[in-house]
């Protein structure tokens, strides 16, 4: 699972995510890509369960990229308890998502066993997501 090694903080605010993505929106590496469609928190376990729905049915045999990394803490309070006493002990790692940000790369594999995989892992995110090919974006589409 994908997490941090060390942060300069153990507990962050929640935040907010207004506007759509700025950085992380363009194809780098590979020649297809999900682009998320939504703005939601990624968990380390949802990136996880992707990853092992594309690796699987491409069987390993393109380069996959994971462009999105879960390096905010999500705080929670225990079941039942009384409020105050402080805030909660982290529980899990979540990345944040933006609409247009790529969140997976492949390369090395042609177009329909890359749709037929990021579809796949689309699934296992909680969010709408989109297949793009590197020749589709410089188009401007």
């Amino acid at each position: 699972m994908l997490s941090p090694k060390r942060v300069k903080h153990r507990k962050v605010q929640r935040g907010n995510m207004p506007g759509n993505a700025t950085r992380g929106n363009t194809i780098a590496f590979g020649d297809f890509a999900l682009v998320s469609l939504d703005r939601m928190w990624i968990t380390n376990r949802q990136i996880e369960a992707a990853r092992i729905a594309m690796n699987r049915h491409i069987k390993r045999g393109g380069k996959l990229w994971i462009r999105i990394y879960p390096d905010k803490p999500y705080s929670k309070k225990p079941a039942e308890t009384r409020m105050g006493k402080g805030k909660g002990a982290p529980e899990y790692w979540v990345a944040v998502v933006k609409p247009g940000t790529v969140m997976f790369e492949l390369g090395g594999i042609d177009k329909a066993l890359a749709e037929q995989a990021m579809k796949l892992a689309g699934a296992k995110l909680p969010i709408k997501s989109k297949f793009v090919a590197r020749s589709d974006m410089e188009l401007g589409a």
